[in-house]
């Protein structure tokens, strides 16, 4: 399943983008929110200089419908806050992909990473421009876990030996007879099986890059 790392740009009227410009050496690290209908309840560690300075600029939104401070020191606070302006959380919700956290915003940009489907992802940038946000994409990945394997159990076993055994170094230090003796295999089941364990991986490696899992940011 394809997994990307966004950087998004932050509406200027909004709260958190306007208020993050501001104080742009103050991080906004959100380490849980949840969507409501209206509205959206975050929980938030600030960090950085001036952050009385910051609570009370956050305070003093219309948007910002509650805040309370839940712990300080000499350099973080964590509060916790409903606002009727969380736009990423709108757009998490509209398009069905999963908000990963800590979500840290800095100077107006978000940095999002999600894992979602490709139709999923491309509905997540399609909410984020109706939501006024750009964002450009860092990366986009596929994702394997364990009950969704890119290489059988045997082609990874060999593939593993292959280059335990220096199959792929420059020069070869190991050459297919010699890998094939080592492992008790005939040399014709070797071959074929690296063969299809290659194609697989470099097919897989080609889609990845043309892909175009997100429409372009503006």
């Amino acid at each position: 399943m394809p997994r990307a790392k966004l950087s998004v740009r932050l509406p200027q009227a909004a709260w958190i983008g306007e208020i993050s410009t501001e104080f742009p050496d103050v991080e906004f690290r959100v380490l849980a929110a949840l969507p409501t209908d209206d509205t959206g309840v975050g929980l938030v560690e600030l960090s950085g200089p001036d952050i009385p300075a910051v609570v009370k600029r956050i305070e003093e939104r219309e948007s910002i419908l509650s805040l309370e401070l839940l712990g300080e020191s000499d350099d973080r606070t964590l509060i916790q806050f409903e606002t009727t302006e969380p736009l990423l959380l709108f757009s998490v919700r509209e398009s069905g992909v999963p908000l990963e956290p800590p979500v840290e915003i800095q100077d107006g940009r978000a940095t999002v990473e999600v894992t979602a489907s490709q139709d999923r992802l491309s509905k997540f940038g399609t909410q984020l421009e109706q939501f006024g946000m750009s964002f450009d994409v860092e990366y986009v990945r596929r994702t394997v876990d364990a009950t969704e394997q890119l290489l059988t159990d045997r082609q990874r076993d060999l593939i593993v030996a292959a280059v335990q055994q220096g199959y792929y170094d420059t020069p070869r230090e190991s050459s297919l007879t010699e890998l094939a003796d080592h492992l008790g295999m005939a040399k014709s089941t070797v071959s074929e099986t690296l063969h299809r364990a290659e194609e697989t991986v470099v097919k897989e490696f080609v889609a990845e890059l043309d892909g175009a899992l997100l429409p372009e940011a503006n």
